[in-house]
């Protein structure tokens, strides 16, 4: 009996630490620009809306370094309580900007589609976009980096 709670506590210590580890590397990261930094695209990507509610769409290689644009094809679309509304992106000093703000307002969903090549299988990302500054973070709440 001793020896089975023995083997029950290492097993729950071990689970324990690689629970932490998972935490641990699950860490979010930010774009270099402040914006969001989206999950295993390649080049990686950053999503960012500038002062003036447009947004930029910036591609960085593995060390964070900006890449121009390539043969990406991505759609943005804004989600308000009054429609769907798609975004235009036009390709402009090696990344993708849009030609028109967003939407007024905060609170609505901002659905990204990414494409590598023209023939190839979209990545979807959903955005809330909520532009006000994170307490923790200080990164606007859409590209927060905080673990709340």
């Amino acid at each position: 009996m001793k020896t089975n709670l023995r083997i029950l506590s290492v097993a729950a210590a071990i689970c324990a630490g690689l629970f932490t580890v998972a935490a641990a590397e699950k860490k979010v990261e930010g774009g270099p620009k402040g914006g969001r930094l989206l999950d295993k695209t390649s080049p990686k990507t950053e999503f960012f809306v500038e002062k003036d509610r447009t947004v930029s769409i910036t591609f960085y290689d593995d060390k964070l370094q900006p890449v121009p644009a390539g043969n990406q094809v991505v759609t943005l679309i804004a989600e308000t309580k009054s429609g769907r509304t798609k975004v235009e992106l036009v390709r402009k000093d090696g990344k993708l900007v849009s030609q028109t703000p967003l939407p007024e307002g905060d609170g609505y969903t901002i659905v990204l589609m990414i494409k590598a090549r023209e023939d190839t299988k979209s990545q979807n990302f959903r955005i809330k976009l909520e532009t006000h500054l994170c307490g923790g973070c200080k990164r606007a709440e859409y590209a927060c980096t905080c673990d709340h």
